[in-house]
């Protein structure tokens, strides 16, 4: 089970992994990447998780607030990425199960995302995770290679629900 740590986007290690998840995007999105780019910063993102394997961060995602009233009870996953060698181990999906959990604590009622359909694993984990498709949303409408997904939420989202995760110097694990 990796260690999973509730950061946010200043922290070097998720900027790091957000450079290799941008690189690989660059090459998948081809001359897509650029439009795409323009959604996918990161300044001022609260709420991040790092996964480490060990020592070494190898995984990242993020959650979102929308602009007031454009998505109200929703909350948007973002910046989900794992590194090459590490993938395949159930690690994402760790990830994304503490950002649900996470969305639930901040009383979110859903958690909304887009994905792109050259990327297969991704759907793949999303489906997986009990996200369902719903017709693409915001800058998303009419983009060919969009796929946007929401699961619902509810206040005990996952295992091991404990909201002192994170805070207070605990981190999932270490109890």
């Amino acid at each position: 089970m990796p260690r999973l740590l509730r950061v946010d986007s200043a922290d070097p290690t998720f900027m790091e992994l957000v450079r290799h998840l941008d690189a690989e995007l660059a090459i998948r999105d081809g001359s897509d990447h650029a439009y795409y780019a323009q959604f996918n910063r990161i300044e001022s993102i609260k709420y991040v998780v790092v996964a480490y394997d060990y020592d070494k961060a190898v995984a990242c995602g993020a959650i979102k607030e929308f602009e007031a009233g454009s998505m109200p009870g929703a909350i948007e996953v973002k910046r989900m990425y794992t590194l090459p060698e590490s993938r395949g181990k159930g690690i994402a999906a760790e990830v994304l199960a503490e950002l649900e959990r996470w969305s639930a604590e901040l009383s979110f009622d859903r958690c909304v995302l887009e994905t792109g359909l050259k990327q297969p694993e991704a759907i793949r984990l999303y489906k997986k995770s009990g996200y369902v498709r719903i017709p693409n949303y915001g800058q998303y409408v009419g983009m060919d290679n969009s796929v946007c997904f929401e699961k619902k939420l509810s206040l005990s989202n996952g295992p091991e629900y404990w909201p002192a995760w994170g805070s207070v110097g605990f981190e999932r694990g270490d109890l």
